[in-house]
């Protein structure tokens, strides 16, 4: 039996978070999507930045 990191599922995680970003940002850009600027930043940044601080804070709350 192996030894399983305590980081693989902030692995996992960033992984879905960074592939999310990458295809709604290509969606984005490939069908010039007439969204407001400030709604794209949102939903390419805030959106993976609140994910990835809620996924820290779980971490450290782990004993």
């Amino acid at each position: 039996m192996g030894h399983k990191s305590r980081l693989t599922p902030w692995y996992i995680g960033l992984a879905i978070v960074f592939a999310a970003v990458i295809f709604v940002g290509y969606r984005m850009f490939a069908t010039s999507c007439p969204a407001p600027i400030a709604l794209e930043l949102g939903v390419l940044t805030v959106v993976p930045i609140v994910y990835l601080v809620l996924m820290y804070l779980t971490f450290v709350s782990q004993k």
